[in-house]
């Protein structure tokens, strides 16, 4: 398949939905819904969305349908950036190219804004459009499962206080699935929900993302010489994305054709540069 083209299209859809959702700029009051639109409306890579799209469209449902809850899963991911940046975490003034949200708007905001962004994506998840009341439930569960202190957030806790460099064995393994890999996870389930996967097809989805979330955080470790690399070294971190990566195309087989999709982001991940 041509990843390029599929990427862009997907990133086109996204960001419309992403526009049409969030609150007007204009809207009272007008400075938070500015800086929430500023902070998910800029470059990227929408990969988490795209992700939960490919997953619905792997067990044969409708992207039209999981729509809502893939963009839901970027405003979550903006609201981690947004948080991340604060001077109280890692105090970053640039995200994408461009002041981060707290020094453009500033720090109070910024709280406020990641606030704004986690809230309003329940919002989007809970909407009646999104699929019958049951299977959102389920999305809901599981999105509040990864982000919460059994996931992101106990990720990010076990980090900060282990401190850099320092983590080792199943402490690594611990920050490794949960900070930015629970979230990734999710995403594949969530999209596997929405299109109404059979139990039998979800457990091979889960599967896979298991696996394509700790490649994720393991690609993130090589391109910032940290974490993993810095206890195992970078041919060793090299060698088990590649192989995780694997493992996780061989748990698509039953999706044949319809999971190429999944397929080729699995590679994506891995050899990703930014």
């Amino acid at each position: 398949m041509d990843l390029r083209s599929y990427l862009k299209n997907r990133q086109l859809l996204i960001n419309k939905a992403l526009g049409r959702y969030l609150p007007p700029a204009r809207e009272y009051p007008p400075s938070v819904h500015q800086a929430m639109r500023y902070s998910v409306l800029g470059e990227g890579k929408r990969i988490r969305p795209i992700l939960a799209l490919a997953a619905c469209e792997a067990v044969g449902g409708s992207v039209k349908k999981a729509l809502p809850a893939a963009c839901a899963l970027e405003l979550i991911h903006a609201y981690s950036l947004v948080h991340d940046d604060l001077p109280a975490m890692d105090d970053d003034d640039v995200r994408r190219g461009r002041p981060s949200c707290h020094k453009k708007y500033g720090e109070a905001l910024g709280v406020l804004t990641g606030d704004a962004l986690l809230t309003y994506s329940f919002e989007l998840l809970a909407s009646g459009g999104n699929g019958d009341s049951a299977v959102r439930l389920k999305v809901i569960r599981e999105i509040a499962k990864a982000i919460g202190t059994q996931g992101m957030i106990g990720g990010q806790v076990v980090d900060i206080e282990s401190g850099s460099g320092r983590s080792r064995g199943a402490v690594m393994e611990y920050i490794n699935s949960r900070k930015t890999g629970a979230l990734i996870s999710a995403s594949v389930r969530i999209g596997a929900l929405m299109g109404g996967a059979t139990p039998k097809q979800y457990q091979a989805i889960s599967s896979y993302g298991d696996k394509v979330g700790l490649v994720f955080q393991l690609v993130d470790d090589q391109l910032d010489r940290d974490g993993a690399v810095r206890l195992y070294g970078v041919r060793a971190v090299r060698e088990r994305a590649q192989s995780l990566t694997r493992s996780a195309v061989n748990s698509l087989r039953m999706f044949g054709s319809k999971g190429r999709s999944l397929e080729a982001l699995a590679f994506f991940i891995l050899t990703r540069n930014s």
